[in-house]
């Protein structure tokens, strides 16, 4: 069962009209929400960020934050299955085609659906993945979370074509990010991540590595991460909320460190994996 503008219903079911405007000019925002054991994670972060894009990009919020749980609750209570990945997007809706934006009693388009939750098996997780780079080629905006992912796809396509997992990204010789994650590097012990700015996504599961990394008295430094720094670091992470943290253990095809996950990885890992337990344990109503 998916969501689709105020109603249920099968997947295949489900249509929209040729000349909705995230199917004519991919003008639509998107989130994507990890939920374990039917709890969404950091579900107001999610939202904070989904107000974010929705504002950046002048499209109107079609629910308040209430009704947006509602949705999302109950979209969740009808799938089979306990650890979901929860997708919504936002269009601007249904208007003639014309690159302005039309008038504002234009209803928004609103659809979401869950999959299984699919995260790195304990094998991949213990060997590491491939990573590839190429220069950042995508617009100036991309902290806003929208649709318009074609450039993403090309550079998620040249990992894939190079047998990778993800393509790392530069920009004038500086790190951003991945095709479709956030990137960590360790040296020296120091966890080293990108500021945030308009070229970087601001990832939830970024923030949660940062707090547990903070927590556990990691040394961490943010600020620009230049080429040379990134090709000659001991650790590099990509974290997202599928991939949650993945050790990246050959890059261009030359071996990260050891050529295995390191140990401040194997820590944050850990660390990660404690604080998702927590989230799944039951809670307990007092008398």
């Amino acid at each position: 069962m998916v969501f689709l503008n105020g109603r249920f219903l099968p997947l295949e079911d489900a249509t929209v009209p040729v000349l909705d405007r995230g199917f004519i000019f991919g003008d639509a925002i998107y989130e994507f929400i990890p939920v374990y054991a039917r709890r969404p994670f950091r579900l107001e972060e999610h939202f904070t960020r989904l107000e974010r894009s929705l504002d950046a990009v002048r499209i109107r919020n079609p629910y308040t934050r209430d009704q947006w749980r509602a949705h999302l609750g109950e979209l969740i209570a009808r799938q089979e299955y306990a650890h979901q990945g929860l997708y919504l997007q936002v269009t601007r809706g249904v208007a003639k085609r014309d690159h302005a934006f039309p008038a504002p009693d234009v209803s928004p388009t609103v659809f979401m659906m869950a999959n299984p939750l699919v995260n790195p098996p304990a094998a991949l997780v213990e060997q590491g993945v491939a990573a590839v780079t190429a220069e950042d080629f995508r617009w100036l905006r991309c902290d806003i979370k929208t649709t318009s992912l074609i450039a993403n796809c090309l550079l998620r396509q040249h990992a894939a074509d190079a047998g990778a997992t993800e393509t790392i990204l530069l920009r004038d010789g500086v790190l951003t990010e991945a095709s479709a994650s956030n990137v960590f590097l360790v040296r020296a012990g120091t966890v080293l991540a990108p500021h945030k700015s308009n070229f970087i996504l601001p990832g939830i599961t970024y923030d949660v590595v940062m707090e547990l990394a903070h927590g556990a008295a990691l040394p961490v430094e943010v600020r620009d991460i230049s080429e040379a720094e990134l090709r000659a670091a001991e650790e590099i992470w990509l974290t997202s909320s599928s991939k949650e943290v993945l050790a990246v253990c050959t890059l261009d095809g030359v071996p990260v460190g050891s050529g295995r996950p390191g140990p401040v990885f194997r820590r944050m890992h850990g660390l990660y994996q404690d604080f998702k337990r927590a989230l799944m344990a039951p809670t307990t109503v007092s008398a």
